[in-house]
């Protein structure tokens, strides 16, 4: 009977440090450095950091932002680690194909953060402005061209809480079809709740 606990507990214990380990694994996937970028966001004259990884053992191929911003004793602090804000390279949903879009871009750029991203042919800027440990979205720029001579772009201010859309012929500084309205944002999507789906109902 004593055995029979002594193996009872044994089993137990390695079962732990089993989960344990693969936990651990789990959590230092993203190993493939895509890209760092360097720079102040939230305006205390420090560099901050960002940085999208890639998990290379998962077959979807999924992609980490993570954000560290510097504190007052000089330290960088991460404040955002998202795997949802990037879409997979191969998302499930494609049975092993592509996703068919380029990974984002990152800069910073007058103290806010910019995403660029190129997703069914639709470009688009996303502008977050970082304050103490918090990154919110502040405006979306966005266009699209329709393949001959004409683009149509959109302005949205989440501050302001207006979205402007307009065409413009390729070449002419002329805007066509000026359409303005007004949004209600009870508060400014921050940069850990969103997802890329999230940014594209826009």
């Amino acid at each position: 009977m004593k055995n029979l606990s002594l193996y009872i507990g044994l089993f137990l214990l390695l079962a732990k440090v089993n989960v344990y380990s693969q936990n651990t694994a789990d959590k230092g996937s993203f190993t493939f450095l895509v890209q760092k970028e360097l720079g102040d966001m939230n305006h205390d004259k420090r560099t901050d950091k960002v940085m999208v990884e890639m998990d290379l053992k998962d077959n979807t191929r999924p992609l980490r932002v993570q954000i560290f911003l510097s504190q007052p004793d000089k330290k960088l602090q991460l404040i955002v680690s998202s795997t949802k804000l990037i879409e997979s390279q191969y998302p499930t949903y494609k049975k092993g194909e592509h996703n068919g879009n380029p990974i984002p871009d990152f800069f910073i750029e007058e103290g806010n953060l910019k995403m660029l991203t190129d997703i069914n042919d639709r470009k688009s800027s996303y502008e977050f402005k970082c304050k103490q440990n918090d990154c919110e979205l502040n405006k979306i720029s966005r266009v699209i061209w329709d393949g001959k001579n004409t683009t149509t772009e959109t302005e949205i201010d989440l501050v302001a809480q207006t979205k402007v859309e307009f065409d413009q012929e390729l070449g002419s500084d002329k805007i066509l079809n000026k359409k303005e309205k007004k949004l209600k944002i009870k508060s400014l999507p921050k940069i850990q709740d969103l997802s890329f789906s999230d940014l594209e109902q826009y």
